[in-house]
């Protein structure tokens, strides 16, 4: 499975978002979006999932050009964390993460044995399963972020797409999510594309990563390749240090100083 995102342009009105966006991401492979506020990462997720529609570009999932998917074509195909997902019912957990087969039912379909499978197996995989019977607005945050992520797993989609999963998490729940969104990239052969503002979280669980700047695609690559102290400065307009860690071999971004004028 592959996403292709080809020369991606999108405006608010008269306000451009994006310009010129290409990437693209396999499965089992981490790419992550990193930018400063405004920089239109969060647009990006949007077009590629088609809540927003591009002016112009190209979405490729391997061959196939989804401008014409139907909902449920996009939703058998890409999963979505988004970035603030809030819930004011009282469902149970089992409730919301059998909400992601959706795109599997008919209108008035009932589940079937493959539904409710496909709900156990993605409440296990995401360590949910003994929360299946409380009811959503009951747990932690932590455990309520992994009930969204099973949630998109029950659709069985290929695409993974996570909006700062880690926002207001605290730094365990953070390593925790980050980890186990890895450890389903390999389990389950997913493309993930994922959105954080932590650049060493960035650095320690994306194979690639994408520097959005004002829109545009600032640097793209490897984590050595785009985490240069040249390319931090430019962006976020602060002065940085880069440092391997030699046991983990990961590395880090360290502030110094923001940048006058």
């Amino acid at each position: 499975m592959k996403l292709k995102v080809s020369h991606l342009n999108f405006s608010y009105d008269d306000v451009e978002a994006l310009e010129d966006v290409s990437l693209d991401v396999e499965s089992t492979q981490i790419l992550g979006i990193i930018g400063p506020n405004g920089s239109g990462k969060t647009t990006l997720l949007k077009c590629i999932n088609r809540k927003l529609r591009p002016r112009y570009g190209t979405i490729l999932i391997d061959t196939k050009n989804i401008s014409n998917f139907s909902r449920k074509e996009i939703a058998r195909n890409i999963g979505v964390v988004p970035q603030v997902s809030s819930i004011s019912f009282s469902f149970l957990v089992s409730d919301i993460v059998s909400m992601g087969r959706y795109a599997y039912l008919s209108r008035f379909g009932r589940e079937t044995e493959k539904d409710l499978s496909a709900v156990k197996s993605s409440l296990e995989l995401t360590g949910t399963a003994h929360l299946s019977n409380r009811f959503i607005n009951e747990i932690s945050g932590g455990e309520y972020q992994r009930v969204i992520i099973a949630r998109a797993l029950a659709q069985e989609s290929k695409i993974l797409l996570l909006d700062e999963p880690t926002l207001h998490l605290d730094i365990n729940h953070q390593i925790e999510i980050l980890e186990l969104v890895r450890s389903l990239a390999r389990k389950r052969n997913l493309a993930v594309i994922m959105v954080l503002h932590d650049l060493n979280l960035s650095a320690r669980f994306a194979d690639r990563l994408l520097l959005l700047n004002k829109g545009r695609v600032y640097k793209a690559g490897s984590v050595e390749e785009v985490l240069q102290p040249e390319n931090i400065e430019k962006v976020f307009r602060i002065k940085v240090k880069i440092i391997r860690d030699t046991e983990t071999n990961i590395l880090s971004v360290l502030p110094v100083s923001v940048m006058k004028g």
